[in-house]
């Protein structure tokens, strides 16, 4: 038995081996707790990445309902995890939960305001609110903000999308902005200039409608597409040649549109009834008046029958002294008159814009001869 003295000096010769036990197993049992600690955190990403990785699948699938509860699951071994919220967020917009997506959305832009995804679905949001202004601002957000891969395209991509937010609540002016804007930052993308071109004819700036179908044809001069959209571009610009040539080949490779058709022929009627085209033979010319000035009068004619029988039209007053002016010059429309007198062709002519433009005031739109003077009108005016 140990006692006393030796005793004492037995356990202070054991004591730094004790100490050195007891510290060796304290280690042991922390680096086993932290590493059950690792592995149980390991097991959690592991378990959420996979019920992720699902919900993304089902998501891009529009397989929302089953997105959204493989999201939901993800989350509970991630609560705070930003993309899973994100992605939520998003299945539950599609599934039309969209109260539900709105918090999770408000959240997630208040830890990242710069999020240009974040930013994008909150400005859907807003739309289908109808708070325009909210969407303004959230679809600028979206275009200045951060976002991964390709930052270029995913803003470009945005602002198409505010564009045609813009066109649906028919702000033109603020979508021709816009459009200028991504008109400035398009590369080389035939496809790309033909889709701007349709969205500047939308919001009837033609001018720049026709400047990227142009560009588009550069690099592709069959594009059917490109063809049209330029020939109509050019209609409503009243350049009528070269809408012509558009349309031409337009309807060559797409004979079965009736309204590419149409306007073809309505674009060759105004070539052909205009009579102050340069280098058309004098004689022309004059047949062309005589034929424009016959055409004026029976707009006359029908659209007075037509006011007698629905009750008095509000310009007879109108209609009745351009009546009398017509059948005072009708006399001397003439080929042989026209021809003593070069001036004449003028003052018809006058006359019959005059006609036109009051009968489409009076009785509506015209079509046919009537239609083709009342858009050579157009292009004559104040001349």
């Amino acid at each position: 038995m140990i006692n006393g003295e030796n005793g004492r000096r037995f356990y202070r010769t054991r004591e730094p081996v004790i100490l050195t036990v007891l510290s060796a197993l304290a280690v042991v049992f922390f680096l086993a707790v932290t590493g059950l600690s690792h592995f149980y955190a390991g097991q959690q990403e592991s378990l959420g990445t996979r019920w992720f990785t699902r919900g993304v699948r089902d998501l891009k699938k529009q397989r929302f309902q089953a997105a959204v509860s493989e999201l939901r699951t993800a989350l509970l071994y991630s609560r705070e995890n930003y993309s899973y919220q994100l992605n939520l967020a998003e299945a539950l917009l599609g599934e039309g939960r969209r109260d539900e997506s709105s918090a999770y959305l408000v959240n997630l832009w208040e830890r990242e305001p710069e999020n240009g995804q974040v930013n994008l679905d909150l400005a859907y949001i807003a739309v289908q609110k109808g708070e325009n202004e909210q969407a303004l601002r959230f679809y600028h957000n979206a275009i200045y903000a951060t976002w991964p891969g390709n930052q270029e395209v995913e803003r470009r991509g945005t602002r198409l999308q505010l564009i045609e937010f813009l066109l649906g609540i028919h702000d033109t002016t603020q979508a021709q902005s816009e459009l200028i804007a991504l008109a400035a930052n398009l590369d080389d993308d035939p496809s790309q200039h033909t889709r701007v071109g349709n969205l500047f004819f939308q919001a009837r700036d033609y001018e720049h409608a026709l400047a990227e179908y142009s560009l588009s044809l550069k690099s592709e001069p069959q594009n059917p597409a490109a063809l049209a959209g330029a020939g109509r571009a050019a209609f409503e610009l009243g350049r009528y040649a070269p809408a012509q040539r558009y349309l031409e080949s337009a309807v060559t490779d797409n004979p079965g549109d009736t309204q590419l058709a149409d306007q073809l022929k309505d674009t060759a009627l105004v070539l052909r009834m205009d009579p102050f085209r340069r280098q058309i033979p004098f004689a022309q010319k004059n047949r062309i008046v005589i034929e424009a000035f016959t055409t004026a009068g029976e707009r006359l004619k029908s659209c007075a029958a037509a006011g007698n029988a629905h009750g008095p039209v509000t310009s007879s007053g109108s209609q009745q002294s351009l009546a009398e002016n017509w059948t005072k010059m009708k006399p001397q429309i003439t080929e042989s008159g026209l021809r003593r007198d070069p001036e004449l062709a003028e003052r018809a002519m006058d006359l019959v814009f005059k006609i036109e433009r009051q009968a489409n005031v009076d009785c509506g739109a015209p079509t046919g001869m009537d239609m083709a003077l009342l858009l050579i009108s157009k292009l004559h005016e104040g001349n």
